[in-house]
């Protein structure tokens, strides 16, 4: 069984996520709008479901990292690869950060950085991918950054934000 183990960058600690992270604040997360308007999940969430939700995740064999700034050990968002193919060496990546006051700061980019070093020299992965929406711009400009190309591009995929998107799966070679 494959588990998230803990990885380190200069300013942050990435550990497995568990129950241990139910609190208000991640509620709270799940029920903003601004955080959630290009997520498949999220709104009307109550402490019970987010608890289950994390009993959940913890039984699964995959990849899903809670996000802490090293200093307060505060917890500030998830990041995940799942699921991953085994034949085909490859991953898909999503995250989610969910303290406003961390948006801006490079956080998203450090830890996505650090996740994919593990996949890529650890798990031997050949490939990760991911999908997003396409009027998600910022998470689209991080990706870039990291690396990532637009491999394909997929019409009227959902509604997100109360508007019918696009979606544009992208993907990052070893």
């Amino acid at each position: 069984m494959i588990r998230a183990i803990t990885l380190e960058t200069e300013r942050l600690l990435l550990t497995a996520l568990s129950r241990e992270h139910c609190s208000n604040s991640y509620v709270e997360w799940m029920n903003d709008q601004d955080i959630i308007k290009f997520l498949e999940t999220g709104g009307n969430y109550t402490i019970e479901e987010l608890d289950n939700f994390l009993l959940e995740q913890e039984r699964k064999n995959i990849l899903f990292w809670a996000i802490h700034i090293k200093d307060s050990n505060r917890h500030i968002g998830n990041i995940k690869i799942d699921p991953i193919n085994y034949e085909d060496k490859s991953g898909e990546y999503g995250i989610m950060m969910g303290e406003k006051a961390s948006w801006g700061k490079g956080f998203a980019k450090e830890a996505s950085n650090r996740v994919i070093k593990y996949c890529f020299e650890d798990l031997k992965l050949s490939s990760i991918t991911l999908g997003v929406v396409e009027d998600n711009i910022n998470a689209i400009k991080l990706y870039k950054k990291i690396g990532f190309n637009i491999t394909k591009k997929i019409k009227d995929s959902g509604t997100y934000d109360n508007k019918l998107c696009n979606s544009l799966r992208m993907s990052l070679y070893a």
